[in-house]
């Protein structure tokens, strides 16, 4: 069914929406959901989450694009329930190591994870990302967007592992540069 189909059946807040929703998006919410939390259930727990917002929030919000809407919602929830379980356990996922590999771009005057909700730094971010190569951009938002291993990134993009830890260091080198650049940090 078509994106603008299954968001009318949202504001006719008729239940087949959901359905729809699931039937279209179940591998993508899922496979999101796992690349940051890495547990079956967790995962489920989530994507049910995830539906349940979808229908809290549509109406009123009218998305243009509903994969991006639904990936969202999956994202910050995902991202949720990691911050909980890793607050009792600390853990050496992706979603770790991806954040630690980042601070070193954001700086210590701030902390990390909350500078991500300072609107001005990721308005900031995501012009440094459309002026990057179209390669670039896609493997460093499956990095730290997505939170996918460096060897599931160099499979997809047909890279060496080498190659890839090389274009995201080279990646985050210049994302400190530019955020030194447009004075978000020093």
């Amino acid at each position: 069914m078509e994106d603008n189909k299954i968001v009318e059946l949202y504001f006719d807040r008729d239940e087949n929406a959901i359905k729809e929703t699931k039937n279209k998006y179940e591998n993508y919410i899922f496979s999101i959901a796992y690349s940051i939390l890495h547990d079956q259930q967790d995962c489920e727990e989530t994507m049910n989450d995830t539906y349940l917002a979808a229908w809290n929030a549509i109406p009123p919000h009218h998305p243009l694009n509903l994969a991006t809407f639904i990936g969202k919602i999956c994202r910050r929830l995902s991202l949720n329930k990691w911050r909980s379980s890793s607050a009792q356990k600390r853990g050496g996922g992706q979603v770790e190591l991806s954040l630690d590999e980042l601070e070193g771009c954001i700086g210590d005057d701030h902390s990390f994870r909350e500078s991500l909700e300072e609107k001005y730094l990721i308005e900031t971010i995501n012009e440094f990302l459309s002026g990057l190569k179209e390669s670039e951009r896609k493997v460093f938002v499956c990095r730290y967007y997505y939170f996918d291993s460096i060897e599931d990134i160099s499979k997809r993009f047909g890279f060496t592992l080498s190659k890839t830890k090389m274009m995201l260091k080279r990646t985050r080198d210049k994302l400190k540069d530019y955020l030194i650049k447009e004075g978000v940090m020093s």
